[in-house]
């Protein structure tokens, strides 16, 4: 079987040559950029220090994890970043989805550019400008908000200094710029759906109601499975920018707002904990992993067309 294999393989080697060139680069780049920094994994069970390097520095086992571990800090990055990522997906997913076909049911095509292009236009917006339209709103002295506020006779809300204000508002602005790219993917579906289902519903008398959930629906249903899907692959991983640069190095946001990603990014360049960083992303992908191959596997039992792999 193997050299009938390996015979299989010189012989499509030779057929297709052409093809397996193309894919060189492609090869090449994975190994650079994704398999050979791998071996940065083992920071995470070193006391790292310049002086001796990454492998003369000296062994320390899993005491990085246990540290994480018994300060409370694993449950609290763990927690913060499962919850806003399952936030974003299910009210990230029925926000866009819910945008999309109000948008296909609109007839006057002039209008539905037009609000195409306003709902799209935040994804373009750099997560530092958001930052400035942010501070801009919420700050304690020259914010719009508490400039409204302290009009109206009441006291300023020290925005930045309530951890409980920000889960609400950085799932809005995350929520706000995604819209419209997540949009585009479910309309390109609807436009997908045969307009003889539609004229066939309309003869029998169905209202829109019933075409949204009776026709458009079960058409975006594997669309919006999928989506899912990839977004879950990504759960344990948080969107840094977004935190980064609207909450800063904020200490009294960081009960509500810390996440792995962040956390690793300030370990790592502000305290030089390498090792800590390391751990804290190192458990971060298994974590991801295993509910990846989890998640994939229930769906799988339930439909195998659905299923990445």
């Amino acid at each position: 079987m193997k050299k009938n294999g390996k015979h299989l393989f010189i012989k499509d080697l030779k057929k297709n040559w052409v093809l397996w060139l193309m894919l060189m680069p492609v090869t090449a780049f994975f190994l650079i950029n994704n398999y050979l920094p791998m071996v940065g994994i083992y920071f995470a069970f070193t006391d790292f220090n310049f002086r001796d390097g990454l492998f003369g520095s000296p062994f320390v086992g899993l005491k990085n994890f246990e540290f994480l571990w018994k300060s409370n800090i694993l449950w609290r990055l763990t927690r913060n970043t499962i919850l806003y990522n399952i936030v974003f997906i299910l009210l990230g997913n029925v926000c866009q989805a819910f945008m999309a076909i109000l948008v296909s049911l609109l007839s006057c095509k002039r209008f539905k550019k037009i609000t195409q292009t306003m709902i799209f236009m935040p994804y373009f917006t750099s997560y530092v400008i958001l930052s400035v339209v942010v501070y801009n709103l919420f700050n304690y002295e020259n914010g719009l908000i508490n400039g409204i506020v302290t009009n109206m006779g009441h006291e300023p809300i020290n925005f930045y200094g309530t951890p409980a204000y920000w889960p609400f508002l950085i799932t809005f602005f995350h929520i706000w710029k995604g819209l419209g790219y997540g949009m585009v993917v479910y309309l390109a579906t609807i436009l997908g759906i045969s307009n003889e289902l539609h004229e066939a519903a309309i003869v029998d008398g169905a209202n829109i109601l019933q075409r949204i959930k009776y026709i458009i629906i079960p058409h975006i249903k594997p669309t919006f499975i999928i989506l899912l899907l990839y977004a879950i692959g990504g759960i344990m991983r948080g969107q840094f920018q977004l935190f980064y640069q609207i909450v800063g190095n904020n200490g009294l946001l960081f009960e509500t707002t810390d996440i792995i990603d962040t956390y690793v990014y300030r370990v790592s360049t502000t305290s030089m904990e390498f090792g800590m960083g390391t751990a804290a992303g190192l458990y971060q992908s298994v974590f991801g992993l295993v509910l990846v191959v989890t998640v994939n596997w229930l769906i799988k039992r339930k439909d195998d067309e659905l299923a990445l792999f």
